[in-house]
């Protein structure tokens, strides 16, 4: 079933790929059958999924490359935890809505939707490889579509802003291949094999275990991304098209934490002890720094943009708690930013549709004449800051109640950041809809396509319900959480 999941995307763009250019005006239609298939599927998954079940589920393994004289093996060996399964379902459900918010792409459209799919699978196969040299395959799977994808399809310097994108992620590839290497090596006997590692006995040190530790943690903090190696982010946001936005914000961001969680503080629980301080006030001050960069900007997509390196500043608190309540609030987190960032994204690409402008010194007054575009933006905005009855508020209350006791500075830092961004997302909601009536947008028409209505229903529903009953969710990630919570005690 992981093998459908991780490879029907790439089938789908092989088959969009393959249309004719007088048929490529059902590209859309086959991406959406397949995103809205793998959607199905990793909910049927959900269902499924053994909640009172320690380890991996759903294992597909068999030995892909054996080499002899080495001692090792690289196997293709899916699974998938708590952790890894939540990072599935949101995956499915944003790709879901990155095709139907791009219903109207006219350029190139057929390959626009073939890299959307291929990028699908390059995501897919992180959340569910169990073997490095895999999970490394598929994080590179990644980088080819994203450049393409802004590069062509973007706006404003798109080609700097992919390039800066392709520059900063190899560099954190290279660091992080540096130390996958190093720690399967470290092993006796060496593996690739993630759970055998967790497990394993790390004496034949290729490395320090603080410098392997290292590579690993600064190679996915690049991705995370966290202060300073953000720099990327908001070129890269500001110039891709809405639908990458979506994808970058929601998910791909998610593939940093997802990795320091998966490799370097699950395999190396000691260490991760030492760098917990470290990490909690790199956090610390990427809370901040977002936070502050947020209130100078006028251009919509770059003020999310730096509200995103703020808020996974709070993933990476959670994260350096080493606890169960406060890695669990970090996953819930990861969950809950997707989704809410994702939405700002499509309301954003929605005014600029329609505006041609995300200047928020040119906005004023879209509520009149857009009231269901208006709504969802009050709702993504209050959901950002933590309101309660919203998933961002389970989350970021789960972080701080795990890391209070560990780290004062640091969560009075978050509960400071929380504060200024209630300010920065009311001012943006305030000055964007109920700022003075401007006559040039009187003839702006409101969300009414399906295709726009759908996307915008269907996010508001998964944060109401996760902020009103989150057990549901939590349940899962405890499954993935809980036994690497034990091995940190």
């Amino acid at each position: 079933m992981l093998t459908f999941l991780v490879f029907f995307p790439v089938v789908g763009a092989i088959l969009i790929a393959t249309l004719r250019r007088e048929d490529e005006r059902y590209a859309k239609y086959l991406a959406l059958g397949v995103t809205g298939t793998l959607l199905i599927v990793s909910l049927v998954v959900f269902g499924l999924f053994e909640r009172g079940e320690e380890g991996m589920q759903f294992v597909e393994q068999f030995r892909w490359i054996r080499e002899q004289d080495a001692g090792f093996d690289i196997q293709y060996f899916l699974g998938v935890d708590g952790l890894g399964l939540t990072m599935v379902v949101l995956t499915t459900f944003l790709f879901t809505v990155a095709v139907l918010i791009s219903w109207n792409v006219e350029k190139r459209t057929k390959e626009y939707f073939a890299w959307m799919l291929a990028l699908m699978t390059g995501v897919m196969g992180v959340f569910t490889a169990q073997d490095l040299i895999l999970f490394f395959l598929f994080w590179e799977v990644e980088l080819v579509p994203m450049f393409f994808l802004i590069s062509i399809w973007g706006s404003g310097r798109k080609e700097y802003s992919a390039m800066k994108f392709l520059l900063f992620t190899i560099t954190g590839s290279a660091l992080m291949l540096a130390g996958i290497l190093a720690l399967a090596f470290s092993a006796e006997p060496a593996t690739f094999d993630m759970v055998v590692l967790r497990d394993a006995d790390l004496s034949n040190v290729v490395l320090p275990l603080p410098a392997i530790f290292f590579l690993l943690f600064i190679g996915f903090a690049v991705k995370l991304p966290i202060f300073p190696l953000h720099t990327w982010l908001p070129d890269a946001h500001t110039d891709a098209p809405t639908a990458v936005s979506v994808i970058l914000a929601g998910v791909l961001l998610k593939m940093g934490a997802y990795g320091i969680l998966r490799i370097p503080v699950s395999i190396m629980p000691d260490t991760a002890h030492d760098y917990a301080v470290w990490m909690a006030s790199i956090a610390a001050a990427s809370i901040l720094y977002g936070a502050f960069m947020t209130l100078r900007q006028t251009d919509l997509k770059r003020l999310i943009a730096y509200s995103s390196v703020s808020h996974m500043g709070y993933v990476l608190l959670g994260i350096a708690t080493l606890g169960h309540i406060g890695m669990t609030g970090a996953a819930l987190q990861m969950f809950s930013h997707g989704v809410i960032t994702g939405l700002l994204f499509v309301i954003v690409g929605m005014i600029y549709d329609r505006t041609h402008t995300r200047d928020i010194r040119e906005l004023s007054g879209l509520a009149h004449h857009m009231p269901i575009i208006a709504t969802a933006m009050i709702m993504a905005g209050l959901a950002s800051l933590g309101l309660p009855a919203m998933s961002g508020f389970v989350a970021e209350v789960m972080v701080f109640l795990g890391a209070a006791d560990q780290f004062v500075a640091q969560t009075i830092i978050g509960v400071i950041g929380i504060l200024l961004s209630a300010g920065y997302i009311l001012w943006m909601v305030r000055r964007v809809m109920f700022g003075p009536k401007d006559p040039k947008w009187a003839g702006l028409s409101d969300a009414t396509s399906w295709w726009e209505q759908v996307p915008i229903a269907s996010m508001i529903a998964v944060i109401i319900a996760v902020g009103i009953w989150p057990a549901r969710l939590i349940e899962v990630i405890d499954q993935g959480i809980l036994p690497l919570a034990a091995r940190l005690l």
